[in-house]
Formats: structure tokens, C-alpha cells, sequence
């Protein structure tokens, strides 16, 4: 227990500066209990569906690289794309519901429950606890497609997503901390097949077993999923670095990050120490949730978190 606890230290103490507008006691006075209701819900949503964990941090990270954290992706009219994770949404509608009866309406904003909850996805499934600024308002823009530009692709390359990353103030290792998200989760055939089938930089054995599931003709299978992470697939760890440094990562934009690259350092470091790892991820996590929020009279705070008022 002594090392956990200096980690958080470390983690709390050496985070990205916050926001002048956020604060860990934001809701302090006003809604106190709020930290131990959303505990409680992840808790149980992910004891009820692991991968549910997984899809709210995969959320998070979306809304936040696109427009900001504005919780703008929750909107019903958001991007289609994320509708797949229909079960996220009902599970942050409940949590608004049960913090709203607690606090009164108006007070708790969807976008800092959000924050909140991918806080706890993360720390459920075995990863970093972080302290989590507050004090969010509630975009009233959907996240759209549109948007989509910002965001790495599957098939990517390795200078362009570090540009990426770099546009919105991210340096190639907190790219890369952050990639470490892909320790959990899973990913569909459409966005594997053409490293399985195609690339040379890719265990053997791995792409064969792989294609077991993935067929190589488009249009067939496309939607069969695949862990990220095959070592703990529900488990946030390091081992994802491993898979990387065995030719194991399942897509272009994971395995690119050890290819005889300029990250190649920073995965093999985090291979070999896992404290590391969760101390950077934790506060590049710190960070994202502090892309451009709105604050003050900005924006709203929605009485349902997939519509506006």
C-alpha cells in the first residue's frame, strides 16, 4: 500500500498545471457526495459489463481531443460512430439522475461527470488514480464526424500522429502514455485487416491466428472484434508495451509506436517500468480533461446529458 500511495502523491504532484478555472473542490460545498456516487455506479457497471470501462475512457478521449471536454458526445446528435456504445450513455444518464437527486439540478455538469467516470473506468480495471479538476460546463454542439479530422487513425503513421498530438499541446511521450489506453479494449476487423494481411513489421503467428477471425475479402467479418491488448484485455496495465515490442500490436497506429522509431525509448521504458507508465498516463490524462473546457457562463449545465436545454 505504501507504493500505491506514492504514486498518487507523485501523480498529484507532478500533474499538468490546471486550468485557472478548474478545481478538485469545485463542488466542495455544493455537491460533496458527488466523487462517491459516480464511484459506486462505475463500480457496479463495471462489474456488470467490464467492457464498459473501456468505452467510456475510448468516449472521453473523443471528446476531448475533437471540440474540447465539453461532454459534446454525448449529445444524442453526435457522431454515429459512437452511438455503438449505446450501454455508456445510459450508464452516465443514470449517474446524472442520482447526482442530480443528491444535489439538486443544475449544479453537477454531464461534462465533469464524464471526467469523473473515466477517472474511476480507469482505476476499476486495475490502472492509475488521478485527481480530476472540476468545473466543466456543458457544450451545447454535438460532436460530429465532421470533427474526425483531429483524430489518429487506425492506419496512421507515426510523424502524423505525433503532429496530431503536438497541435493540441501533447509532446510524442505523452502520446504515447496515452496510447497505453490500448491496454484494454478491443477493435474491430475493418481496422486490423490490412496489417494482418499486408504488413511485414507483424508476428507470424500472430497475423495468422488473427485472421482465424478476420477474412482478408472486404465486407466480410468486418465488425469481429479482436482484443487490443491479448495478454490482459480487461486489465489496464503495461503489458500492452510488451505486445508492441513482440510485433503484437493488433493495429497501424499501435505497432508504429515501436518500429525503429523515435518513440521506440519511451515504449521499451514503460515496458520495463510500470510505475512510470501509470504516472505519465495519469497526468496526460489530467491534461486532456483540461483541453479547452467551458467555464464560468459558457455553455450550460444539461439537466439530461444527451440533450441540450
Amino acid at each position: 500500500m505504501a507504493s500505491l500511495g506514492l504514486l498518487i502523491i507523485l501523480i498529484i504532484t507532478f500533474a499538468s498545471p490546471v486550468s485557472a478555472h478548474l478545481s478538485v473542490s469545485f463542488y466542495a460545498n455544493t455537491c460533496p457526495s458527488v466523487f462517491n456516487i459516480v464511484r459506486s455506479a462505475m463500480r457496479a457497471a463495471i462489474i456488470r459489463e467490464p467492457g464498459m470501462g473501456t468505452s467510456l475512457l475510448r468516449l472521453f478521449y473523443h471528446d476531448c481531443f475533437v471540440n474540447g471536454c465539453d461532454g459534446g458526445i454525448l449529445l444524442e446528435e453526435s457522431t454515429p460512430a459512437n452511438q455503438n456504445s449505446p450501454r455508456v450513455f445510459e450508464v452516465i444518464e443514470h449517474i446524472k439522475s442520482q447526482v442530480d437527486r443528491a444535489c439538486g439540478h443544475g449544479v453537477v455538469s454531464c461534462a465533469d461527470l464524464f471526467a469523473i467516470a473515466t477517472r474511476d473506468s480507469v482505476t476499476e480495471l486495475g490502472g492509475p488514480y488521478y485527481s480530476v479538476p472540476l468545473g466543466r460546463r456543458d457544450g451545447r454542439t454535438p460532436n460530429l464526424d465532421v470533427a474526425h479530422y483531429n483524430l489518429p487513425t487506425p492506419s496512421e503513421n507515426l510523424d502524423s500522429i505525433i503532429a496530431k498530438f503536438s497541435r493540441k499541446g501533447f509532446s510524442a511521450r505523452e502520446m504515447v502514455a496515452l496510447s497505453g489506453a490500448h491496454t484494454v479494449g478491443k477493435s474491430s476487423c475493418v481496422h486490423f485487416r490490412d496489417r494482418i494481411y499486408n504488413e511485414s513489421n507483424i508476428d507470424a503467428a500472430f497475423a495468422a491466428y488473427r485472421r482465424a477471425t478476420c477474412p482478408r475479402a472486404t465486407g466480410t467479418g468486418d465488425n469481429n472484434l479482436a482484443p487490443l491488448d491479448p495478454l490482459s484485455p480487461y486489465r489496464f496495465d503495461n503489458r500492452y508495451f510488451r505486445t508492441l515490442m513482440n510485433r503484437r500490436g493488433l493495429l497501424h497506429s499501435d505497432q508504429v509506436l515501436f518500429s525503429g522509431g523515435s518513440t521506440d525509448s519511451i515504449v521499451t521504458a514503460y515496458r520495463n517500468n510500470p510505475t512510470t507508465f501509470s504516472t505519465d498516463f495519469a497526468n496526460a490524462m489530467v491534461k486532456l480533461g483540461n483541453l479547452s473546457p467551458l467555464t464560468g457562463s459558457q455553455g450550460e449545465i444539461r439537466t439530461i446529458c444527451g440533450r441540450v436545454n
